[in-house]
């Protein structure tokens, strides 16, 4: 099956747990209490949008680290926000070249991004699948192309936090968008304000 048809496929199911809030993806989770609403959004944005001490890759190349991760988990709500929110925040940057990749990334590509970025991808991609199957040898490549402590770091936390992420969405069988144009409007809002400001666009279900 293509992804195209997955993703049709995953928009017709609904949620097989109950008592959940009638609002798609990761924003079920949010909304099943307030202390999970603000920690799940904090931990965002402490991955994703925040400051990270001595890290030297980008909002997007963070948020193209969770599309990977969330493609490689098959989880469609997931790689398609992201990939959206990595769209909004390149289109920002003047970077509109590098947009066609993310479709690459969805796909567990790396082609066209440079050494530094697909060694990163690799690390996140191998801590989603078996995080013990990540190797010294890893890292140092990843260095050697030019990445930090802090990017590796960013990498794995990046992982970790986006595979729990994955699993609450598709565990809930949350809806899904049976479009990546549907998450659009929110990446715009995300790009300007990060993940703990208050949604003002709907997912469209």
């Amino acid at each position: 099956m293509s992804r195209d048809a997955e993703r049709l496929e995953r928009a017709q199911e609904r949620p097989i747990v109950g008592g959940l809030p009638d609002v798609p993806g990761i924003v079920v989770a949010m909304r099943l209490t307030p202390g999970l609403g603000v920690h799940m959004r904090g931990l965002a944005d402490e991955l994703l949008v925040n400051d990270y001490p001595g890290a030297t890759i980008s909002r997007a190349e963070r948020e193209m680290l969770a599309t990977a991760v969330s493609a490689q988990n098959d989880c469609f709500f997931c790689m398609d926000s992201h990939a959206a929110h990595a769209t909004a925040l390149l289109e920002r940057a003047d970077a509109v070249e590098l947009v066609p990749l993310l479709d690459e990334i969805k796909l567990g590509s790396s082609e066209g991004l440079g050494d530094k970025m697909a060694a990163l991808l690799h690390i996140a991609r191998t801590v989603g699948r078996a995080p013990r199957e990540l190797t010294a040898d890893d890292v140092a490549e990843a260095q050697a192309a030019g990445a930090v402590d802090a990017d590796v770091q960013l990498a794995v936390l990046i992982a970790a936090g986006f595979s729990m992420y994955n699993r609450m969405v598709d565990g809930f069988r949350a809806g899904t968008a049976p479009s990546p144009d549907a998450y659009r409007a929110r990446a715009g809002e995300i790009a300007e304000h990060g993940y703990s400001a208050p949604p003002v666009a709907a997912v469209p279900r």
